[in-house]
């Protein structure tokens, strides 16, 4: 009967999750500030559905009491803070905050699924988290001395992540963790945020060669140590951001060109250095030669989302636990099993979608500062996704790099929350921006659901 449940229940998921995503995109198109308000709404609602059904199917599974105290403290936490921010920053965009608990919710579905300890464990993280950068878009929208802090961003970050080689712990092959007081933190996921401030903070104004030379030797710095940390997949996210960052900032195609050749170059000398580097490369060549050893990670992720196939094997009736780390690294592996390859493709546009909102944002508002913070975070937020995915899809070799939002990781879910609110902020400034009609009459129609229109790049601070 379960089985029946299970799988009748994954065809409602779909059919929500597909009409949820499309509307993620939607939302950008013309019409009317009442129509967008109602498209919202009906995303809380299949969203909250979605958490009633999953979590339905894992009580019947158990009848474990605990699982319904969960939801219940969950649902709880998912009113209030979309009430919070209704009621705290009106001018906020509804459409980021649907997606930012749309993911919580699927994470923590999955989680549950997985293990019910780091399930609760990740719930706390997020709910302390969300509650401490609650803060964060008043901070962002007020404080325009942020810009100045240039040096504060570059010497904080490279300090912090300095800190692995006094008192870091290695996990999975990396010394890029800390533990104090039976808490571990990755310092990279904190940092990459400073980094983005660094470098839009530096390249605000027309740069100087000279500038841009300690740019690049700053941001060399920082990558380096991930590098000597063995984080490979932390240290390609900062170079990625770096390269985008200088390309946009100074329209100078060399550096992309020079960025790609030099990357490809220091991947090279990445296999001959690191021998996990060398397992994972020989891994994604070829794991089907040694699918007991190297090549089981991987070959048991393709064998889930094979087995999932469209539709899904339903909620708690596949087997994602043969997967090794798959509640991190491999979490996109246990969706397409269990909601199917629909699901996971519709999971897909919801981030695309969050991207181009972030590229929105970074377009309407008139600051050179927030546009490049804007354009940073969308840099790193996407090509997080695209490592994670295509790495347990066997598309890129794996990173190690979580899906942010959804996978098991303090640090990585208090991190995405960060940069989520921040650009909450970037938002709030593009939409005050709008109402006065600062630049001199030539406004956007910016809604606070999220619709926009392009902004223009070379406008300076109102």
């Amino acid at each position: 009967m379960l089985n029946i449940i299970s799988t009748g229940s994954n065809y409602i998921i779909i059919i929500m999750c597909v009409i949820y995503a499309l509307s993620s995109f939607t939302v950008f198109l013309p019409s009317s500030e009442k129509r967008q308000i109602k498209r919202m709404n009906r995303q809380e609602r299949y969203m909250f559905l979605f958490h009633f059904i999953c979590y339905g199917v894992l009580f019947l599974k158990t009848f474990d009491v605990k699982i319904l105290i969960l939801y219940v403290v969950e649902v709880f936490f998912f009113l209030l803070l979309i009430f919070i921010y209704e009621h705290l920053y009106p001018d906020s965009s509804r459409v980021l905050m649907n997606h930012t608990c749309f993911l919580l919710q699927i994470g923590f579905v999955m989680l549950t699924r997985l293990s019910f300890d780091q399930a609760v464990k990740q719930f706390l993280i997020a709910v302390v988290s969300s509650t401490v950068v609650l803060v964060v878009p008043f901070i962002v929208a007020k404080a325009y001395w942020l810009k100045r802090l240039r040096w504060v961003y570059g010497l904080i970050g490279l300090a912090f992540l300095s800190t692995v080689f006094v008192i870091g712990t290695t996990k999975n092959g990396s010394t890029n963790w800390i533990s104090f007081g039976g808490f571990a933190l990755q310092p990279s996921e904190f940092v990459k945020i400073a980094f983005v401030f660094f470098i839009a903070a530096m390249l605000e104004k027309p740069a100087s060669f000279r500038k841009i030379l300690v740019t690049i030797l700053f941001s060399a710095a920082h990558v380096l140590i991930l590098i000597l940390e063995k984080d490979l997949g932390g240290a390609l996210l900062y170079f990625v951001i770096f390269i985008f960052m200088c390309y946009v900032a100074t329209g100078r195609f060399i550096y992309m060109l020079g960025g790609v050749s030099l990357g490809a170059l220091a991947g090279r000398v990445a296999y001959g250095l690191f021998s996990h580097v060398r397992v994972r490369f020989d891994a994604w060549l070829d794991p089907w030669s040694d699918i007991e050893n190297t090549g089981y990670q991987i070959t048991q992720s393709l064998f889930a989302i094979g087995t999932g196939s469209w539709f899904g094997m339903g909620l708690t009736q596949g087997r994602p636990s043969d997967i090794p780390v798959v509640e991190s690294d491999f979490i996109f592996s246990a969706i397409a099993e269990e909601f199917g390859v629909f699901f996971a493709l519709c999971l897909i546009l919801i981030y695309l979608g969050i991207f181009v909102h972030f590229l929105k944002i970074a377009m309407d508002v008139k600051g050179r500062f927030y546009k490049l913070v804007a354009y940073g975070f969308s840099i790193c937020f996407i090509f997080q996704v695209f490592l994670n995915i295509g790495g347990v899809t066997k598309f890129i070799p794996s990173t190690g790099v979580t899906l942010p939002l959804i996978s098991y990781g303090g640090s990585s879910v208090a991190s995405t929350l960060i940069i989520f609110a921040i650009m909450q902020g970037i938002f709030i400034i593009a939409y005050q921006e709008e109402e006065e009609g600062g630049d001199g009459g030539q406004t956007t129609e910016i809604e606070k659901t999220g619709g926009a229109v392009d902004g223009d790049w070379e406008q300076t601070d109102a």
